[in-house]
């Protein structure tokens, strides 16, 4: 269904007010005071970006301990830098970033390449299964769906990707004529990794995320992101949206980087959870996370999925993405893999989930706290002009590019 020139603006302006609503405990985890948080705000007072430690409510400026988040999650002593943070400045306070008066908050990343794993769950393998058939039209991916899903769908779950048993499955899904290069990437031994998004081009917490406006069947992805060093630890994690065009993809998977890469079609945030004693790699593994999607149109969908039923483990996709054939010496980010489908009628029966813009999109769990956007085109979200050289010539300007302590 397609939206009046006036529908869009009313429903942009709702966003607008929604946004100015957002407040702090909005999208601070639930277990904040035990929480060792990284971020990155746009300063105002200084026109620039500053990576950030969260304490009591505090933002404290840990560019005297590195200028870009890159650098500050290299660091070896890491946790005891966060845990000397409050002899550090005050930049504000977290609702000083979400209203605009110190401020914005920014993606908790900067120069790490933004890497993304596909088809890692299930309910997701079977969905991208019936894009590829549906050849991008949804209004045949319901038919489809309710042929597929009595052969795929017990055959998938709780398999482990690359085992024995996946190979028992691929055979026999061969000879059912079921096969797809979804399910190879999805049970096979080598994970679909891939370019989510440009260094420095992710949009934070409270931002609009894009769509391409071409687009007619698209969907959030909700995921959990792990912060991994140059050297391969694992030292953090957080949300993300990997906002993708199911029609695009659909169409061909050759079309990849058009379904995932487009202006404002990646949210990071809202912070960087440290792992620590509190917080363990086994912790994030068993993450249960809730997607809330409400529209200017009254439309409501939310729904729950654990970490647990993933087919490959945080720590394989990493050693996949991170290896002695592949190197990041900025560190990366990665997306572990959508674990919702959304399938819910909008428009019609039949017609399935798709966004409209003004959607409000909320990603949370309790220990990583919510990442909330607002919906548009991509041509209509604020064009990504700060990349990797301004970013150099702004800290040069600050006189930030020195040795730190």
């Amino acid at each position: 269904m397609s939206a009046t020139t006036s529908d869009v603006t009313r429903q942009r302006a709702a966003a607008k007010a929604e946004r100015a609503q957002l407040r702090a405990t909005d999208i601070l985890p639930t277990s904040v005071k035990q929480a060792r948080l990284v971020g990155r705000v746009w300063l105002n007072a200084a026109d620039g970006p500053c990576p950030v430690f969260l304490h009591q409510d505090k933002l404290h400026d840990a560019s005297r301990i590195a200028a870009t988040v890159s650098e500050l999650l290299e660091r070896d002593d890491l946790i005891a830098q966060f845990d000397r943070c409050t002899e550090l400045p005050v930049l504000g306070t977290v609702q000083d970033f979400l209203d605009g008066s110190s401020g914005e908050l920014l993606a908790p990343i900067d120069l790490q390449a933004v890497k993304a794993a596909g088809v890692t769950f299930a309910d997701s393998m079977l969905e991208r299964v019936i894009e590829e058939q549906a050849r991008g039209d949804a209004a045949q991916a319901q038919a489809i769906r309710e042929r597929l899903a009595p052969i795929l769908g017990d055959n998938l779950r709780g398999i482990v990707a690359g085992s024995e048993q996946a190979a028992k499955v691929k055979a026999l899904l061969q000879d059912m004529q079921c096969w797809s290069q979804y399910l190879e990437v999805g049970i096979g031994p080598d994970a679909e990794i891939f370019t989510k998004a440009q260094p420095m081009s992710s949009v934070g917490c409270a931002a609009t995320i894009g769509l391409h406006p071409k687009s007619h069947w698209n969907n959030p992805e909700p995921e959990v992101v792990l912060a991994i060093a140059s050297d391969g630890r694992i030292v953090g994690a957080t949300l993300g949206n990997d906002v993708n065009l199911r029609d695009f993809e659909g169409r061909s998977a050759l079309l990849l980087s058009k379904a995932k890469d487009n202006n404002a079609s990646c949210a990071i945030g809202p912070f960087i959870r440290l792992l620590d004693d509190h917080f363990t790699l086994d912790a994030v593994g068993n993450l249960e996370v809730s997607l809330d999607v409400r529209g200017q149109d009254g439309f409501h969908m939310d729904g729950m999925s654990a970490m647990s039923a993933i087919s490959r483990s945080p720590r394989d996709l990493t050693d996949q993405l991170l290896n002695s054939c592949h190197q990041y010496p900025d560190g990366a980010v990665l997306f572990l893999g959508t674990m919702f489908a959304p399938t819910q009628d909008r428009y019609g029966p039949g017609q399935g989930f798709t966004h409209a813009v003004g959607d409000r999109v909320r990603i949370a769990a309790p220990e990583l706290g919510a990442l909330i956007n607002w919906v548009d085109t991509s041509d209509a979200c604020q064009p990504w002009t700060f990349g990797v050289r301004a970013l150099m010539e702004n800290l040069a300007r600050r006189s930030m590019l020195g040795a730190r302590a």
